[in-house]
């Protein structure tokens, strides 16, 4: 299932093409530099996004990495491994975003 962006995302990618088209570039020019598999590099993106407490981007790379084919139980041990890092409130809120995202899907 292909994820749809966001409403936002896509008012300002219109509005500022040029600038989203090199964005785009760059997240393809990062990912072909190396050898990790897409649902390693989404699991990846998906954790930097709770580190950083950004729910929108919690439920953008937890549909991003569902959509490239990793499991609940991916996802979730994924935030579990940020527990000694970023600590159990920022992992506990992280889930919870998750959860909107996965509820979704039943």
């Amino acid at each position: 299932m292909a994820t749809i962006p966001p409403e936002k995302y896509r008012e300002q990618k219109q509005r500022y093409p040029a600038l989203f088209a090199s964005l785009e570039l760059l997240g393809a020019s990062a990912k072909g530099a190396g050898q990790i598999d897409e649902i390693t590099a989404r699991l990846v993106q998906f954790a930097a996004s709770a580190a950083i407490r950004s729910e929108g981007a919690v439920h953008c790379y937890t549909r991003r990495a569902r959509d490239t084919g990793a499991g609940a139980d991916e996802i979730y041990h994924t935030l579990l491994l940020l527990t000694s890092t970023i600590g159990l409130p920022g992992v506990m809120a992280a889930m919870s975003w998750t959860d909107d995202v996965l509820a979704e899907e039943y």
